[in-house]
């Protein structure tokens, strides 16, 4: 059985500003504020991941058109 394919770029951006919003409301409990901060670090540190992929890609394209 294959892995699920990984959410784009935009998906992992989307579902962190939705964790970082249910943060910032402060309203739910506890122990479900811990759980989205740890979501929100893995999320970030995700997207800095793949971000950092992109634009390493971007340069050889770039690098390439320059010939």
């Amino acid at each position: 059985m294959s892995a699920p394919p990984e959410p784009t770029f935009e998906a992992l951006l989307a579902s962190l500003e939705q964790t970082i919003a249910r943060l910032a409301d402060g309203t739910a409990p506890l122990d479900e504020l811990v759980a989205a901060h740890e979501r929100a670090r893995r999320l970030l540190a995700e997207a800095e991941s793949r971000l950092e992929t992109l634009k390493t890609r971007a340069e050889a394209l770039s690098a390439q058109l320059r010939g």
